[in-house]
């Protein structure tokens, strides 16, 4: 497998896991498990961080003169990237919002 391919690979399957980890982040909020919540968080931007390394080395070969050819499978792996950037931000605005519904169920009772 070429490098280009590895690279795509590990970058879909780093930011994948990342996605899954920040939706369950989501549905612990909800069921009131924040602290739960917050270690899916983390356990996503721990492989977050495995994919953006993989990212990171191809800028590094563009910067350094060796062009990336632009595929439709790097095109899908980037796509990846910023969806599960996008998920992250959606998913810590959900959480709060989970919190702050559940203080106002508390003070209802």
């Amino acid at each position: 497998m070429e490098n280009l391919e590895l690279a795509c690979f590990q970058l879909i399957s780093s930011v994948g896991m990342a996605k899954s980890a920040f939706i369950e982040a989501v549905q612990e909020a909800k069921k009131g498990n924040f602290d739960q919540a917050n270690a899916k968080i983390e356990e996503g931007d721990q492989a977050f961080v495995q994919g953006h390394g993989a990212h990171a080395g191809l800028i590094q070969q563009e910067a350094a003169g060796n062009s990336v050819t632009v595929t439709m499978l790097l095109m899908h792996a980037e796509d990846q990237l910023m969806s599960a950037e996008t998920i992250k931000v959606m998913a810590l605005e959900l959480i709060e919002n989970y919190k702050r519904i559940q203080a106002i169920e508390e003070k209802i009772k």
